[in-house]
């Protein structure tokens, strides 16, 4: 992000728990909503949770770390830091969603995404868009998300009508792959679905 955009910035340590999952997320929401981001609070949720988990999954139960949330301009990023230099990666589509799945799918979310090595550990990151501009921005970012989803899954390229049925069933298969991560990680997939129906009805109201 340009070094001339005001900046906020929220750092919450944490333990590397299951229990701790959902207190983080639920502290990340509360900022977000505190600086009056509520369009992030969605695609926040799925990456704390999944940025947090890996944390759990690769470092070990109990590590220390910390969740960096930053806000500048039409751009949200999410921090995770801990002890360990071991770089997470993007593995074979073919894998189960235990090696890496669940990457894939947030990867096609974000703006973008990567790790750096600190002195004390490494740092993952990723970057998403606020929603500045409405409901067509939302909409835009949806097929932006929805082709690369569509690349990593083997989809062809499509254009016109082909395109909207292709997107169309991408999606469709996108919402699926999410559930099943959400179940795999003790979720329940319902009140998934209930969460984004309530922010989806929320800005449809505000536009």
């Amino acid at each position: 992000m340009p070094d001339t955009e005001p900046r906020l910035r929220c750092v919450l340590p944490f333990e590397a728990m299951p229990r701790e999952v959902p207190l983080l997320r639920r502290a990340a929401v509360r900022q977000l909503r505190q600086w009056g981001v509520p369009a992030a609070v969605g695609e926040a949720e799925l990456l704390v949770t999944e940025l947090a988990t890996n944390v759990i999954k690769h470092v070990g139960e109990g590590a220390t770390a910390t969740l960096i949330v930053e806000w500048s301009g039409e751009l949200l990023r999410l921090e995770v830091h801990d002890r360990s230099r071991a770089v997470p990666s993007l593995k074979s589509e073919n894998c189960d969603t235990e090696c890496g799945r669940g990457l894939h799918l947030l990867a096609s979310l974000v703006v973008d995404w990567g790790t750096l090595l600190t002195a004390a550990g490494k740092a993952v990151w990723c970057e998403i868009s606020t929603g500045t501009g409405g409901p067509c921005r939302r909409i835009e970012r949806a097929a932006e998300a929805l082709e690369r989803y569509q690349g990593i899954s083997g989809g062809a390229a499509l254009r016109g009508w082909g395109r909207e049925v292709g997107l169309e069933e991408s999606a469709v298969e996108l919402i699926a792959d999410l559930l099943h991560w959400a179940t795999a990680r003790g979720h329940d997939p319902d009140d998934v679905l209930d969460r984004a129906q309530m922010h989806y009805e929320a800005e449809a109201e505000v536009a």
